[in-house]
């Protein structure tokens, strides 16, 4: 038996399986709409080719693998955090909505930022997320550290990419 932070004496179980395929199922459908999202805004006619951006802006092919890593890393770090809450841990379920908000907050942004190309708005969503991201890694580390050590290129990523999103919407 281990025992969590908070000294409750938490219990392995088995079911480990289900939980983790709705992770990943969340993720590539998050994952799937940001790339048909970023799409809109740069393929043929889209705003984002010609838009203004700073030097810092990585080249587009980074994009792919990097998110696959994140996603990924997302989906193992929400399954820990389950597996915690399967076996007792009460503020295992509180970070399993705070995953939940983030994802949505990701979710949008794309749709916001390329599709739309509601920059400011974007930047709005994405410093949520910030906050949001911020709070799950700290919390998780104290109940999980591998799912917080998870989550957290994740939050430099977005981190990264809030000064780029702000950046280019006051270039644009």
């Amino acid at each position: 038996m281990a025992r969590e932070s908070s000294g409750t004496t938490v219990r392995p179980t088995a079911r480990p399986v289900p939980a983790l395929l709705v992770y990943v199922a969340a993720v590539v459908v998050v994952s799937a709409v940001g790339g048909l999202a970023t799409a809109a805004g740069q393929g043929t006619g889209g705003w984002y080719a010609d838009a203004e951006k700073p030097s810092f802006t990585p080249p587009g092919w980074v994009f792919a693998p990097v998110w696959t890593l994140l996603y990924a890393a997302m989906a193992l770090a929400a399954w820990r955090l389950s597996r915690r809450r399967e076996e007792g841990s009460v503020v295992a379920g509180p970070l399993l909505r705070l995953w939940w908000v983030q994802l949505a907050l990701n979710f949008l942004w794309t749709p916001l930022f390329f599709a739309g190309q509601l920059l400011w708005l974007a930047l709005v969503d994405i410093v949520l997320l910030d906050l949001v991201l911020t709070v799950l890694v700290v919390r998780a580390w104290r109940v999980d550290r591998v799912a917080g050590a998870l989550l957290a290129p994740y939050l430099a990523w977005v981190a990264f990419a809030t000064v780029l999103n702000a950046t280019i919407a006051g270039l644009n």
